[in-house]
């Protein structure tokens, strides 16, 4: 691929409409809908822009982007706000700074490396929910968010395979 084919990297396309997605998918994934007494999964679809955003590159506005992710969903979720903004964000602290290691991983390893970043900001729920409300969350319902949240990598990968080399000044 030759340098004049690289389209620039705007920030609406690889920050605002990821972002938009992901929570579109989480209201939609809210939705009070029981099947067989079942209800819908309800993973975290925006650990899938806060990994892939620490990955692609360091930006002064995808930590913006990932608190605000994180304080819609703490509204939606009804959940303390700042819980899931301090999660995610430690999250994508942790991806920013090892991100050296992950490159040119191949897609299992960074698979593995997507499923950490989620065991991380699921910790990191599970330690201030306990510290804020002085309880323990099911530790099952955490699992079963942290096993449909960790099958989201596809999208991440995605996200950074179609970002990862459109801006020119980084190649």
């Amino acid at each position: 691929m030759s340098l004049s084919a690289a389209r620039p990297l705007d920030p609406w396309r690889w920050l605002g409409f990821p972002m938009l997605q992901c929570l579109g998918w989480t209201l939609l994934f809210g939705i009070p809908l029981r099947v067989f007494g079942l209800q819908l999964p309800e993973p975290v679809f925006c650990m899938v822009p806060a990994f892939a955003w620490a990955v692609i590159r360091p930006s002064i506005m995808a930590p913006f982007g990932v608190l605000l992710m994180g304080l819609i969903l703490d509204i939606f979720w009804g959940s303390p706000v700042g819980l899931w903004a301090l999660s995610l964000l430690t999250a994508y602290g942790v991806v920013l700074l090892s991100r050296n290691w992950m490159v040119g991983q191949s897609r299992p390893m960074m698979w593995a490396w997507f499923a950490a970043a989620c065991a991380i900001a699921s910790l990191a729920g599970f330690l201030f929910t306990r510290l804020d409300a002085r309880a323990s969350p099911s530790l099952i319902a955490v699992a079963w968010q942290f096993l449909a949240t960790i099958l989201l990598y596809p999208f991440a990968h995605r996200l950074i395979d179609r970002f990862e080399d459109a801006d020119v000044r980084f190649r």
